[in-house]
């Protein structure tokens, strides 16, 4: 089993900056891909980003790249994502993920974090 639990949210101001941590913890963490998920108000989960374990390999979803840097350190078994010009559209609850074989697709994600609040405001 892993837990996997989130760090870093909080309310920032449109243009500012916010970093989230995703440690996990495990007998055995071997994962694929991490990835980042958000959850806007009234609206469904979308992907954000991910990585992937063996080799650092980043991914991120066309609203967020330019902005967003997802980065990992092996060591810690934890998965940052640094945003930068956080935007109002982007307030959501963030949640960490580890799947054993996808990328984009949530569904093949098997083990989620609890979600952590992010709120941009204008």
């Amino acid at each position: 089993q892993v837990q996997l639990v989130e760090s870093g949210g909080g309310l920032v101001q449109a243009g500012g900056s916010l970093r989230l941590s995703c440690a996990a913890s495990g007998r055995t963490f071997s994962p694929y891909t991490m990835g980042w998920f958000r959850r806007a108000p009234g609206k469904e989960r979308l992907f954000v980003a991910a990585i992937r374990w063996r080799d650092g390999s980043p991914y991120y979803a066309d609203s967020v790249k330019g902005r967003f840097t997802i980065s990992r350190d092996n060591v810690k078994n934890t998965v940052y994502l640094q945003m930068n010009s956080l935007k109002p559209e982007d307030t959501a609850v963030y949640y960490c993920a580890a799947s054993r074989n996808s990328v984009w697709n949530q569904d093949g994600y098997n083990f989620w974090g609890q979600g952590t609040q992010v709120t941009v405001s204008s």
